[in-house]
């Protein structure tokens, strides 16, 4: 099974009439994505990409049944289209949109928390790479032909490598169950940990693969569940070995600022915990097939 979407999920597009959101929404659909209406405040009535585009979240959820959704709404105005899904009853929403403001993430977290556990939405990125499921369908701006269906669930931080982690295990007859890219941002919506779970339970996964980076305690906090209370194995890779305490790399949350957040400390404490850490990132295709094997 799909631990966030397959090919029945009804996928609403926000910011659909936009170029970028164009083209990946006529990708999306190529690829078996159930997109069943897109959301452009002004441009409510009209048909593009083959679907109905509404003004609002609200309208679209209740004439589609939409349960999931995908931003590509420019950054000033991200937070506010984030939070309207989460009004209009969405279960998942992908934020693939890249410079946020920290405040806006901040009050887009506190905004998410007046909803019960149970019903409170899923919010994967902002600054992400987005989810797909091989072969069933995906929510994102990441190249489908490089993904197999297969046993392995990723989780990661850096869209790239996340891509070089699935290409490798394509290459040797590996695929992958679900690919979660969960963003570098600061403040990003669900964690490692909320998607180990989510793999921890689901039948179709063996194996999962999770790539970090410097900055944060998302790893740590990983780390530490798997240990206690994960059977699956997984296999860990942190990026950024070289880099010195006070650099950003890349993303805007990767840098070292406090203990446990280096690499270093990261691999080591990974390590401890029982997951299989990977040195480098041309490793993930000789390393899975043996943890797969265990």
């Amino acid at each position: 099974m799909s631990i966030i979407l397959d090919e029945s999920t009804p996928v609403v597009v926000q910011g659909i009439t936009g170029r970028i959101a164009t083209f990946h929404t006529s990708e999306m659909r190529e690829y078996g994505t159930n997109v069943v209406g897109g959301v452009t405040p002004g441009r409510g009535g009209m048909t593009h990409c083959g679907v109905d585009v509404f003004d609002t979240m609200k309208q679209a959820v209740a004439a589609t049944g939409a349960t999931a959704s995908i931003v590509f709404v420019p950054p000033p105005f991200a937070a506010d289209a984030i939070m309207e899904a989460a009004d209009a009853g969405i279960e998942h929403c992908v934020c693939v949109t890249d410079g946020i403001p920290v405040q806006d993430m901040m009050r887009v977290k506190r905004y998410l928390r007046r909803y019960q556990h149970a019903k409170r939405m899923c919010l994967i990125g902002p600054n992400c790479a987005g989810v797909i499921s091989p072969g069933r369908a995906m929510m994102g701006i990441m190249p489908p032909h490089i993904y197999e269906r297969g046993p392995v669930g990723v989780i990661s931080r850096s869209g790239t490598l996340g891509y070089e982690a699935a290409s490798q295990l394509k290459t040797v007859g590996i695929g992958v169950s679900t690919s979660v890219g969960i963003g570098g941002d600061p403040i990003n919506g669900s964690s490692f940990l909320d998607h180990l779970k989510r793999f921890e339970a689901d039948g179709e996964t063996e194996a999962i693969v999770m790539i970090g980076e410097i900055g944060g305690l998302q790893e740590a906090q990983a780390a530490h569940y798997a240990r206690d209370h994960m059977y699956k194995p997984v296999v860990g890779y942190i990026a950024g070995l070289t880099a010195p305490k006070g650099r950003t790399m890349g993303h805007a949350g990767a840098i070292v600022s406090t203990v446990g957040e280096s690499a270093a400390e990261k691999v080591q404490l990974m390590r401890e915990c029982g997951v299989t850490v990977v040195k480098l990132p041309s490793d993930f295709g000789t390393t899975v097939p043996k943890v797969l094997r265990r």
